[in-house]
């Protein structure tokens, strides 16, 4: 996976196209905050909507896996979560969107956490209420960490966009007194579904697991279903030191290899260990 703003994609086709050379077990994650000049100004220092629509154009040219990431910022740009929405499904590339609520890291001189914060069920509240694809049974709390992951999977068949998670009970996936994956009868199918949640299972893989798994859900044919037919939706709430919750980041399944390859908690790489901070807790530690 690919972290990206497009720049060097818009620029480049001959780049994009060794990108291309990666796949399948390849995507790439391309900030889309937003079609509007200033809200873009504001979250990113700069007007990066051509270079977006040129970085997509190249990306559809090669059907290059594609996840459309938004930073939102209440009041800012959450009134574009269904328009983004609408865009990212009639693109061939695209495999998704990922909505970020913003957290106090990096690039936010123009974030007042007290009141510009969105939570992940407002998030989730604004994509039922601004598109017309989901009911309130297609995004669900991914098993591993239900408080910041929501998740929902659309088929794309003959233009029409049929969401998949409707058709799965989520009571199914969890067990709410141990908030862990329910073993029961259907072991199998219980171990597709826990695949096809994984956060690491890209949306090529997805596409083969729930082939397999349509077999049980015999509201829905998709004989056809391949990687271009599977869309994803996911929700990710990250945590800095305002929003702090230890429960939260000891479930954490989004994980990241640090300078001296000890695996530690996404969340807590902006807290604890970007830039100095680590030697700074270090020397707080030692002190007291």
């Amino acid at each position: 996976m690919v972290n990206t703003n497009g720049i060097e994609i818009a620029k480049d086709f001959e780049f994009a196209k060794r990108l291309k050379n990666y796949s399948p077990d390849f995507e790439i994650y391309l900030q889309f905050d937003s079609f509007k000049e200033e809200n873009l100004v504001s979250l990113r220092g700069a007007n990066l909507k051509k270079i977006r629509e040129k970085a997509i154009e190249h990306l559809n040219q090669l059907n290059l896996s594609t996840t459309l990431v938004v930073t939102l910022q209440k009041g800012l740009n959450d009134s574009e979560i269904g328009e983004i929405v609408d865009y990212a499904l009639k693109q061939k590339c695209v495999r998704g969107v990922t909505f970020q609520p913003i957290q106090v890291a990096g690039r936010t001189e123009n974030f007042n956490h007290e009141n510009e914060r969105i939570t992940l069920t407002e998030v989730r509240r604004k994509i039922l209420e601004q598109t017309n694809i989901f009911n309130q049974d297609d995004l669900i709390p991914v098993p591993c960490n239900p408080d910041s992951l929501v998740m929902g999977y659309v088929l794309k068949l003959d233009g029409k966009n049929i969401p998949l998670t409707r058709y799965i009970n989520p009571s199914d996936l969890l067990d709410n007194s141990k908030n862990t994956i329910v073993y029961e009868q259907d072991e199998t199918l219980h171990q597709k579904m826990f695949e096809i949640f994984s956060t690491g299972t890209s949306t090529d893989k997805a596409s083969s697991k729930l082939h397999s798994l349509l077999c049980c859900l015999p509201s829905v044919e998709a004989p056809n279903l391949s990687y271009d037919n599977l869309f994803r939706i996911i929700i990710m709430q990250f945590i800095d030191a305002y929003n702090f919750d230890v429960r939260a980041i000891k479930k954490s399944c989004v994980h990241i290899v640090n300078k001296d390859n000890k695996i530690i908690p996404f969340e807590t790489m902006n807290i604890f260990y970007r830039d100095d901070k680590k030697e700074y807790l270090e020397k707080l530690i030692t002190k007291h």
